[in-house]
């Protein structure tokens, strides 16, 4: 009888044999696998960086994209708007400029209702409320709510100014502010009010001019309610309450309000008077009081009193009037319970309290709390000398 052992041995190393062609077998068929999947990895990766700009060498993973960054270097504005003829590179930013035409303002904030015309002016007002400020400069401190204005604001500390008008040469750290500039050369003024002729250069101005025709006063006192259509008016207005008038004369020390009154003040130092009447060749130190004598020559009254039709050229002067028909004394005295319908009566009337006497005789150093005091009083000297 054979022995069976040699049998079952063969048997066991053919077994280990086929196993072992098995796991090759299979290892090579991974390792196919892994290098087609590299393979299509690399091809990918090749795919992505296929899209190259020839001027810049940026690379971009859509061919699209590509076409709208090349604009850039071309200047092609393709996209033009039918009411105004203006061009822009890309479709989105002509239908956002559309919505300027129509007045519409799709997105509104839901803690204050004011409307804007993109998701991206609601997101950057959203900061407002939140009151966060997530971009410090490295330079001062300062916080900003938008990355474009932290950017703008750290190039006053980098003196960078790389917007070059070609005209002067003057330059300016924001592209917006040059375009703003060039206007000036151009005589361009893009803004126009929907209810007179009239054009501007900024759309703020614009805003601000349409108020007259609305009537809107969107800022308001909060200690009396006053509204007045412009921040400056207001934060002007602030300085009654307080009392604080931060700007001084270094020449007499007289203090103002806002810096615009002392600029205006400080002409009666120098006797400069560059404002010159076109009609009769009389000249002002101020731009404002210059257009307001021109409108005696020219006849034009346009502040018209709506209780008893009387008109005015200017209207400072209508609004004083229209005291007489309201019966308001908005300027109160501090010393007592006296009012007045116009601060300079006031100022007058507190002198009864200070014993302020301001107007000094140069003959004979005596001092008069009223101006029409002192001028009686030096044609007494005259009539003596006579």
């Amino acid at each position: 009888m054979s022995d069976p052992e040699p049998s079952r041995m063969k048997h066991e190393d053919t077994e280990e044999q086929t196993d072992c062609i098995e796991v090759k077998q299979q290892r090579h068929e991974l390792n196919e696998v892994e290098e087609k999947h590299c393979k299509i990895k690399t091809s990918r990766k090749k795919a992505k960086q296929l899209h190259t700009c020839s001027q810049c060498g940026k690379s971009f993973r859509e061919k699209g994209v590509l076409k709208k960054h090349m604009r850039i270097h071309t200047g092609e504005k393709p996209y033009t708007c039918p009411q105004c003829g203006k061009s822009f590179t890309d479709a989105s930013n002509l239908r956002k400029h559309l919505l300027f035409h129509s007045g519409e303002k799709p997105f509104s904030c839901d803690q204050c209702d004011k409307k804007f015309i993109s998701s991206s002016s609601l997101k950057a007002h959203m900061t407002v409320h939140l009151a966060e400020k997530p971009h410090v400069c490295s330079y001062c401190g300062k916080s900003f709510s938008w990355l474009a204005s932290y950017k703008k604001h750290q190039k006053i500390h980098d003196e960078v100014r790389d917007h070059v008008c070609c005209e002067c040469g003057k330059s300016f750290t924001a592209a917006d502010r040059l375009k703003r500039h060039q206007r000036i050369h151009t005589g361009e003024k893009p803004y126009k009010c929907s209810y007179c002729d009239k054009s501007f250069i900024q759309s703020g101005d614009l805003k601000k001019h349409e108020r007259v025709h609305t009537g809107e006063k969107p800022y308001c006192c909060t200690q009396c309610g006053k509204s007045f259509a412009d921040a400056s008016s207001l934060s002007y207005h602030l300085h009654i309450h307080s009392g604080e008038k931060p700007f001084s004369c270094d020449q007499c020390s007289k203090k103002f309000g806002s810096s615009s009154h002392l600029k205006s003040h400080l002409t009666i130092h120098s006797g400069e008077k560059p404002h010159v009447c076109s009609f009769c060749g009389k000249s002002f130190s101020r731009l404002d009081v210059c257009k307001q004598h021109q409108k005696t020559h020219e006849e034009v009254r346009d502040h018209v009193c709506c209780e008893c039709g009387k008109s005015f050229t200017a209207a400072g002067d209508l609004k004083r009037h229209q005291r007489i028909h309201t019966g308001e004394k908005p300027y109160k005295c501090s010393y007592c319970n006296k009012s007045f319908t116009e601060s300079g009566n006031l100022k007058v009337h507190e002198r009864v309290h200070t014993g302020e006497k301001p107007y000094h005789c140069t003959q004979c150093g005596k001092s008069f709390s009223h101006s029409v005091t002192l001028v009686s009083h030096i044609k007494k000297h005259c009539s003596v000398s006579e």
